[in-house]
């Protein structure tokens, strides 16, 4: 597999411990986004004989998603993460997707056959590329004209509850520092529409979405899985501030309780391009 340079530390990461932990709360993280999938796969537009690149798959669910609607064409997912495309091949066998396959490369850099694909989707994945110019000049050569790209990213911190609340509670209440805007990291519509110009997209729309995120049944199933998520950040606390924190956490995770869970707010733009 070649990788570029831009994106050795991802793959040290999502091939790696963090990679093993995605794939084994894949569920859960896919549970937590549940409520974007209408917007995002209205957006996709995918059809029956569609031939769709999932980029940043995952543990596959949208790629196999995308296989079902795709019945007569081919969905291909692809990913860094050995662990997670393991998972995500195993979950294509159980559900009897033999159109839903599955690829360990650098989506930034991969010699893809040029026009090969009808659809490019990217649900949180396309959002760490290490040169987003080069990136989606990629993928824009393996659309082929007329293809459309589509595309879920997280707007800024400060506009996603989740991800603020439970930052700042795991660092002892300082709140994180917000980087600036990057095109790569598609939080920044006017970034995002010049770096998909840039690349070669033309009728380019981003749009504000927001739902509520999944985290847990019940308080206790939601507070093993956000502690073992953001309880890195705290390992420089003593321990007896370490509880301190989980204890504010577990209050908050209360506040927070519905008739189906916890529930937090967050915030995500929906990008839609067009291949010309």
């Amino acid at each position: 597999m070649r990788v570029d340079p831009s994106n050795t530390e991802q793959l040290k990461a999502w091939d790696g411990g963090q990679g093993e932990f995605w794939t084994r709360r894949a569920d859960r993280f896919d549970a937590g986004v549940a409520r974007y999938r209408e917007h995002f796969f209205a957006a996709a537009a995918i059809e029956p004989d569609s031939t769709v690149l999932d980029v940043g798959c995952g543990a596959g669910q949208v790629t196999r998603d995308a296989a079902r609607q795709a019945k007569s064409g081919l969905a291909l997912g692809v990913d860094l993460s050995a662990p997670m495309l393991a998972l995500a091949r195993e979950l294509a066998g159980r559900e009897n997707l033999p159109n839903a396959v599955f690829g360990q490369l650098d989506a930034q850099v991969h010699p893809f056959t040029e026009h090969a694909f009808d659809r490019v989707v990217s649900r949180h994945g396309a959002m760490f590329f290490g040169d987003a110019p080069a990136a989606f000049a990629n993928l824009a050569r393996a659309l082929r004209p007329g293809g459309l790209l589509t595309l879920l990213s997280w707007q800024p911190m400060p506009r996603n509850e989740w991800m603020r609340v439970f930052r700042t509670a795991f660092a002892n209440g300082v709140e994180p520092t917000v980087p600036p805007p990057t095109a790569g990291g598609l939080t920044d519509p006017d970034l995002t529409r010049d770096l998909l110009s840039t690349a070669g997209f033309t009728d380019i729309e981003v749009d504000p979405v927001s739902e509520q995120m999944w985290f847990g049944r019940d308080v206790p199933d939601a507070l093993e899985f956000i502690t073992e998520q953001f309880g890195w950040i705290m390992r420089e606390q003593d321990p007896d501030t370490q509880a301190r924190i989980v204890e504010g956490v577990r209050a908050d995770l209360a506040a927070h309780l519905t008739e189906d869970g916890v529930r937090y707010g967050s915030a995500a733009y929906l990008v839609r391009a067009r291949r010309p």
